[in-house]
Formats: structure tokens, sequence, C-alpha cells
């Protein structure tokens, strides 16, 4: 009896190639899919390996060795505000109304001069922008009165500021203060329970696995990654898997991994 020939491993190289060419893999049929969210959504997928999770990273390394957020800011102040902004809206409808907005106010002094009002009308476009103007002239007032003008590099009292929650703290950390943080948002919630890589019913369930995988040396960057794969890549409607830099490592079944070319 012939024995099987062993399947090769991509090599880093090989699997970036294969992304660029929209050859990873490709999509199973509708029903596929839906059952393998329902599989991923109920925990049900295979873990990952050290092994395979170092892969994972050091291919996200080395088609990006260095992440950035998309929201625009110009100190760790107006950081701090495009983040609480960001609540339930978009990256690239904050940076449409944050220019005006930090062109009058990039102090926390500054901008509790202009007032609730004139926030409000700065950043109208913005789902929210009542209670995110309130916010923002409360968190500002909250500095000027308890920190000296200065965004704190602590995360209590990060939390204690008004409109800031444990995702915007992480953010504000990993960011302004070089912190190894990781922010859960939507994107990387999916990305996380959809591959297998870190599974959780909360927000803060995925966070803390994240943190338990994921290598110490990738860590500073592995939130602007997987954000960045989850906005661009693992698309929640219609993951781009024939694009996925990952595709062969992620454990969702809903797509197959096309073959490495001899």
């Amino acid at each position: 009896m012939a024995r099987k020939t062993p399947k090769r491993k991509k090599s880093t190289k090989q699997s970036l190639q294969a992304a660029r060419k929209g050859k990873a893999a490709r999509l199973k049929d509708r029903k596929a899919q839906a059952k393998a969210d329902a599989k991923a959504a109920h925990g049900e997928l295979p873990q990952w390996t050290k092994a395979e999770i170092e892969e994972a990273f050091r291919r996200f390394a080395a088609a990006n060795p260095a992440p950035r957020g998309e929201l625009q800011h110009i100190n760790p102040f107006t950081l701090l505000v495009a983040v609480v902004l960001s609540a339930q809206a978009t990256d690239a409808g904050v940076n449409k109304a944050t220019p005006a907005l930090f062109a009058l106010a990039d102090t926390p002094e500054e901008m509790a001069k202009l007032g609730e009002a004139r926030v409000r009308d700065l950043i109208k476009t913005i789902g929210l922008f009542r209670t995110k103007a309130k916010n923002v002239i409360g968190l500002s007032q909250q500095l000027i009165e308890k920190h000296g003008g200065k965004v704190p590099h602590d995360r209590e009292a990060l939390e204690a500021l008004p409109g800031v929650g444990r995702k915007t703290a992480n953010v504000v950390l990993n960011v302004a203060f070089g912190e190894p943080t990781i922010a859960v948002d939507t994107h990387i919630f999916r990305v996380g329970n959809r591959t297998g890589l870190a599974v959780g019913k909360t927000p803060l369930d995925v966070e803390m696995k994240l943190l338990e995988v994921v290598p110490e040396r990738y860590r500073l960057h592995a939130h602007h990654w997987l954000i960045l794969h989850g906005r661009y890549t693992c698309i929640a409607r219609r993951p781009l898997c024939e694009k996925c830099l990952i595709a062969d490592l992620c454990k969702w079944p809903g797509k197959t991994v096309n073959a490495v070319p001899a």
C-alpha cells in the first residue's frame, strides 16, 4: 500500500504571495458557511497550537511591520477624544468631523472653553453626537481638575472619565503609551471567534484569551493587526478568504484552503 504524501506546510512567503494573488482559499457555499458560523459561535472549532499562533503573527508582522490605527489624532488627548467619538461609529466618519474640532481645540483646556453646544455642532455627523459632546466636555473638565490637563497613564483613571470604557482605555494605553494591551472591538471579537484563535462570549473573554495566547513579542501590535484583518479581510458578511494570509491556519470550516503550488 502506497504511503500518503505528507501535506506541505506553507511558508510565510508562500502564504503572503497566495493572499496577494487572491488564491489563499475559497469559500464554500452559503449553507456550509452558515454551519461554520454556528460552530464558531458555539466554541466548537479546534484549538490553535502555539506553533500556528506564532506563524499567524509572524505573517501579520511580515505583511505590515508597523501597523497604525486609522483614527486621526494629534496627541494623547485628541486620541482619547477620537476613540470616545468612535463608539458605534466608523473611523472614517469620525475622521471627517475631527479635523475641524481639533483645529479649534487640541487640549482639555481649549475643549472645555469651546463648550458642549459648539462641540455638538462640530460632531453632529457622528452617531450619538449629543451624548458624545457631553462626554467630551466632561472628560476635558475632569482631566483639568484631577490630572493637571494630562491624559493619565493609568487604566483605572482612564475608565473613570466620562464616556471611557475598557476598550477606549486599552486603545489609549496601547497607542499613546506603548502598552501591549488589546482593545477588542466588533472586528477583533469576530476574528477571534470565527477563526477559533480566541473564542469568547464577551469582548472581555476574547481579550483575556488573546492576552493568554498571543506571543509577547507580537502583543504590542496584535490589536492593530487583528482590527485591520477584521475590517478588510475577515469581513462580517462575506470574508475574503481568497485574500487571507492566515487561511491555512484558520479553523473556520466555511472555506477550503487551496493547495500550495509545487
